[in-house]
């Protein structure tokens, strides 16, 4: 046998040896299959949703080549939840992102042990969620919106803008399955006492309620009202906004969705900014980080966003000392 043989031999040999790698390297990645679980309707949860796209984008992800999508809405009606968890678990899913504490709650009484994702839990430790916030361990992680916290801030700008009032209604809806909301209540009353303010509150307990309770808001004649988050609520915005702004009376809320919908002014925690955080979560479960090592974080962006359109038609002088300090107007 000649040099010229054996070379090309050798080379035979070594492209035989090499062959079968180049073919596993080309062999497509999993398609991971992802479950986007809500208790809103298609419309109200569009933002929460394209933002997590939008995050797993920036992490180098892409619809259909790394993952799927699997969405489920219950529009507002909290019964659906079971079934929907149902349908989900069916679709052999690697993940749930079930970005509210309802949603997340529903998937977990469902006993799965595939990971969840959460992004607007407002008390994820008193809702079973996890241990600690810093090691929750189990099947979940993801963000916390604290509503609580934020509580006081929402009376500090409504009385920055406004000096005047006195008398602030709140709208609130204690629900077993809207967690946070009695420590929110409580905080906003405090609050208000620490400022000399007076507090009516009114319950509405169903969207069928919310007529009945603004017209019971209007016989008090508060100078102001805040709006207690729960999902029944935001879910439902646009309704109660309308009613709200009927009053003519300035209102506030705790998240940009209700201004954005023709309210006035919010402030709180970025919805949108957890949902987006919410992705890296996914992708690094999905990568095999364990659910429980993951710690659930807290919100780094908040909002003040003011309606100017809403003021005006109003009749509601903003400040522009509190202009200065939105982070976004709406003309």
């Amino acid at each position: 046998m000649n040099a010229m043989t054996r070379r090309m031999m050798l080379r035979a040999g070594t492209a035989l040896l090499v062959a079968p790698r180049v073919a596993r390297s080309q062999q497509p990645a999993k398609i991971h299959r992802i479950g986007f679980l809500t208790n809103g309707t298609v419309a109200s949860s569009r933002g929460q949703l394209e933002a997590f796209l939008r995050g797993l984008n920036e992490r180098g992800w892409v619809e259909g080549r790394h993952f799927v999508i699997e969405p489920r809405w219950a529009e507002g009606k909290l019964d659906r939840l079971p079934a929907l968890v149902d349908e989900l678990l069916a679709q052999r899913l690697d993940l749930i992102f079930a970005p509210s504490g309802i949603a997340a709650q529903a998937t977990k009484k469902s006993g799965t042990t595939l990971p969840i994702v959460f992004a607007l839990a407002p008390d994820p430790i008193g809702q079973g969620f996890g241990a600690t916030l810093s090691r929750p361990g189990g099947n979940m992680t993801g963000l916390t919106s604290t509503h609580t916290e934020l509580s006081a801030k929402r009376i500090e700008v409504l009385r920055d803008a406004f000096p005047s009032i006195r008398r602030i209604a709140v709208l609130y809806f204690l629900a077993p399955s809207a967690a946070g909301v009695p420590e929110q209540l409580a905080e906003t009353e405090r609050a208000a006492k620490v400022l000399g303010l007076s507090v009516v509150t009114e319950e509405a307990a169903r969207p069928e309620d919310f007529e009945r309770a603004f017209a019971s808001i209007q016989r008090q004649r508060p100078d102001a009202l805040i709006v207690i988050e729960n999902p029944m609520f935001f879910t439902n915005r646009l309704r109660l906004v309308d009613l709200a702004n009927a009053l003519r009376i300035p209102a506030i809320y705790n998240a940009a969705e209700y201004v954005r919908a023709g309210g006035l002014m919010c402030y709180g925690a970025s919805y949108e900014d957890l949902s987006r955080r919410a992705a890296a979560y996914a992708v690094k479960i999905l990568q095999g980080a364990p659910p429980g090592e993951l710690p659930i974080e807290r919100p780094t962006k908040f909002e003040l966003v003011v309606n100017m359109k809403t003021a005006k038609a109003l009749g509601l002088a903003i400040p522009q000392l509190l202009l200065l300090r939105a982070d976004e107007t709406i003309e």
